[in-house]
């Protein structure tokens, strides 16, 4: 599916040039449908993430975790736009390109020689996207900002967590993805918008903005109804009992969210008197005496470990799942089944295998998955300056004068 002819986005090409996670996870989103990415990185040293991850080694060899996890499908090229000779070739890239995607501090590109206008002079059919920690514009528009600085200022971590423990940081950085989302949506928008307007665009994606528009009902609770978020763990704020609960064996999620699940469960459980009890009768009661209603549904998990609960409980339409680690979720049989990782030649370790993520999308009934791993930094520098036009002597110039 993710070769240079197939995909929906086939025969597009983007100009990656983004570091850490945000951008490079937009581009990986885009590599997966299809289209031809080129990841363009500053000499001696790249991607920020080729140094970032849980594996020294890997680091120290500039394929971290961090990089090897949202880079597949691309290649890579080394450009110093410092340099006369690096401007060219940026210029030569930029004319041939459907999408640049940046996530630089606003005005840095416009400072290389690169801003929106310079772009849309070379190649007006250009599709342009910036992303950012507060946009491009506002008084925020240049601090600097990483994932947890924007879960932070969205307000996310405010309702993270228990009243004890919030605030606290989501377990990943979500964020950082969402912006990603956020980009790579807009940018396969302007895509099809340059279909009917033949003309390119200009995108501004703020991650914060992203992060609030994300938190939804969190956000309306306040804006509409005037209620404070607050921290609730792991219980959900529209219903109960809905959250997560304690069996034999460990935690079992539940979404008992409507009456007649509400019911089921309380017969699974051997406790068809609780949907009689005046404390539970009817959602705004439950949500009012919550803490009671835990304790009483957990006194019956108590009996039985979580498969036996997650097994009957689903049977009779009540959503209830257990909760997994990484390592367990990984081995579950709808992962497996779905085709969600995806084994691809360790770069620069022979006979190695290295196993990343798709998308969690299937197009034709087949997933959206990388069939080349991710690049050294600069390995298909001269690879690319050929396909640009540049003869070897040219190329050799280019390396003379350190501009890739």
């Amino acid at each position: 599916m993710t070769d240079k002819t197939s995909g929906p986005l086939a025969g597009v090409r983007v100009l990656d040039m983004t570091n850490v996670l945000a951008g490079p996870y937009a581009c990986y989103q885009l590599a997966l449908m299809g289209a031809e990415v080129i990841k363009v990185e500053v000499p001696n040293g790249g991607d920020l993430a080729r140094r970032l991850g849980s594996d020294s080694e890997l680091n120290s060899e500039l394929m971290g975790v961090s990089f090897l996890a949202q880079n597949a499908q691309k290649r890579s090229i080394t450009l110093d736009l410092k340099s006369d000779g690096g401007k060219e070739v940026m210029r030569r890239l930029v004319a041939e390109a459907d999408v640049l995607c940046e996530n630089f501090r606003p005005g840095v590109l416009a400072r290389l020689g690169f801003g929106w206008e310079e772009l849309r002079a070379i190649n007006p059919r250009l599709v342009y996207c910036a992303i950012s920690g507060f946009g491009q514009t506002g008084p925020l528009r240049s601090k600097p900002a990483y994932d947890q600085i924007i879960q932070g200022g969205s307000g996310m971590m405010s309702v993270t967590g228990t009243p004890e423990t919030s605030p606290l940081r989501t377990g990943y950085p979500i964020a950082d993805t969402l912006g990603g989302l956020a980009a790579a949506f807009a940018i396969t928008s302007a895509l099809h918008g340059r279909e009917r307007t033949g003309e390119g665009s200009s995108i501004d994606v703020s991650m914060l903005e992203t992060a609030v528009t994300a938190m939804g009902w969190v956000v309306s609770n306040h804006l509409v109804a005037g209620q404070v978020p607050r921290a609730l763990g792991n219980d959900n704020g529209t219903a109960a009992p809905s959250g997560t609960f304690q069996t034999a064996s460990g935690a079992l999620n539940i979404a008992a969210n409507k009456q007649e699940q509400f019911e089921a469960l309380t017969r699974v459980i051997g406790r068809p008197e609780l949907a009689a009890d005046a404390r539970f009768r009817d959602r705004e009661d439950r949500k009012r005496f919550r803490a009671e209603l835990t304790d009483e549904i957990e006194a019956a998990l108590g009996a039985e470990d979580t498969a036996y609960w997650e097994e009957r409980l689903s049977a009779a339409g009540v959503p209830a799942a257990a909760v997994l680690t990484v390592p367990e979720m990984l081995e579950s049989p709808q992962i497996i089944d779905r085709e969600l990782v995806h084994d691809l030649p360790f770069p620069g370790r022979e006979g190695e295998t290295l196993r990343v993520l798709g998308n969690g999308i299937r197009l034709d009934d087949r997933p959206s998955a990388p069939t080349v791993p991710p690049p050294g930094l600069g390995q298909h520098t001269d690879e690319i300056l050929r396909e640009l036009g540049y003869d070897a002597a040219q190329i050799r110039a280019f390396h003379e004068e350190r501009a890739v």
